[in-house]
C-alpha cells in the first residue's frame, strides 16, 4: 500500500500513522528497553523512513515484517538500532559529577594502589567514547603517582558509535570541551578538522557492545566507579530500578555509582548509601568499616 511521502531535505519519507507509531514504539522498547515518547514521533519517522529508502522499502508495515524475518531481519535490526539509539555526548559533560569522581579518586588512590587493585571504571551507555576518555584523563592524572593501575570499560548497544570510540578520533571543536590542563597531554595528533586521543589513553579503554537490558549476562564485576549518566531517562521507572539494582551488584565494596541528576529520585538499595549532594546523584557501596560518604560529611 502506497503511503504519502514527507519532504526531509534531500529525500522524502512516508508518513507514520498512529497505529504504526505504537507498533514501532513497542518493538523498540521490547528489544532495547527504550520508551520513545510521542514527542519524538518525528524523530522516529525520519530515522525509520530514511533507512527504509536506503534499503528499498516505502511501507512501514513491510519493513517491520522484514525485521522479524530470521537472519536477514537480525542483520538489518543491528543497523537500524544504531540510528534509533545514538545519544548526544561530549567530554566532561557534567562538571559536578566529574568533580565528585575526582574527589573519590583522590581519596581512594593511595589505598587502592597499595592493595594492588586495578581501579575499574565503567562508562555505561558510553556512546562515541568521550565520557570514557574523560574518566581516563582523570584516572591517569590522579593514579599515576601511585602506579597508574586502572582500566576503563565503555559499553553501548550501538556498534557504530563503539567503533568511533575505539578509534578515539573527534572533531577539533570537541577539543574545546576538554579542560586546558589535559589538552597538551591527551592528543596523539591533530589537523584543522580532527584530533586523536593519545594511544596511552586508548589502550586503557576497552569498548564492548552491551544491551543494558541484559546486564545479568555482563561479565563486569567489582567496579570501583560506575558512571551511568543520561541513560536511565529513556526507560520506564520499573526498568530503571532493575538496571540500577544490577549495577549495584557490580560495584566493589566502597565503590561509587554516579547517575544523572533527577533520573531516579526515590530509588534505594540495601547495599548502597546515597551521597548527599544537591548537584550530583550518586551512591557508595557499603563496606564493613566506615564508608567514604560518612567520612566526607
Amino acid at each position: 500500500m502506497n503511503q504519502p511521502l514527507r519532504a526531509t531535505g534531500l529525500s522524502t519519507v512516508p508518513e507514520l500513522n498512529d497505529q504504526q507509531f505504537i507498533l514501532w514504539q513497542r518493538l523498540l522498547e521490547e528489544r532495547t528497553g527504550m520508551c520513545l515518547p510521542i514527542q519524538r514521533r518525528s524523530f522516529l519517522q525520519t530515522s525509520l523512513g530514511l533507512r527504509m529508502l536506503e534499503v528499498g522499502y516505502r511501507d512501514y508495515d513491510a519493513y517491520y515484517q522484514m525485521l522479524l524475518d530470521g537472519p536477514t531481519g537480525a542483520m538489518e535490526w543491528s543497523v537500524l538500532v544504531d540510528r534509533l539509539t545514538v545519544q548526544e555526548t561530549r567530554f566532561f559533560r557534567d562538571p559536578d559529577a566529574f568533580a565528585l569522581v575526582e574527589e573519590y579518586l583522590q581519596t581512594h588512590a593511595p589505598s587502592l594502589q597499595q592493595s594492588g587493585h586495578t581501579v575499574g571504571l565503567w562508562s555505561v551507555g558510553c556512546s562515541s567514547g568521550e565520557e570514557a576518555y574523560s574518566l581516563s584523563m582523570l584516572a591517569e592524572r590522579l593514579l599515576e603517582p601511585f602506579g597508574g593501575r586502572y582500566a576503563i570499560m565503555g559499553t553501548d548497544i550501538s556498534t557504530i558509535v563503539l567503533r568511533k570510540a575505539q578509534a578515539g578520533v573527534y572533531s577539533i571543536r570537541a577539543l574545546e570541551r576538554i579542560p586546558e590542563q589535559y589538552r597538551d597531554h591527551v592528543i596523539a595528533g591533530q589537523n584543522a578538522k580532527k584530533f586523536q586521543i593519545a594511544e596511552r589513553l586508548r589502550v586503557r579503554c576497552c569498548f564492548s557492545q552491551v544491551n543494558i537490558l541484559n546486564l545479568k549476562s555482563c561479565p563486569l564485576q567489582s567496579q570501583h566507579i560506575i558512571y551511568c549518566q543520561n541513560v536511565l531517562i529513556y526507560f520506564r521507572r520499573w526498568r530503571r530500578r532493575d538496571i540500577l539494582d544490577a549495577l549495584a551488584q557490580r560495584l566493589a565494596p566502597g565503590g561509587l555509582l554516579v547517575i544523572g541528576l533527577g533520573e531516579m529520585v526515590d530509588w534505594q538499595h540495601p547495599l548502597l548509601e546515597q551521597v548527599h549532594s544537591s548537584r550530583v546523584s550518586a551512591f557508595v557501596r557499603k563496606q564493613s568499616n566506615s564508608s567514604w560518604e560518612s567520612a566526607r560529611r
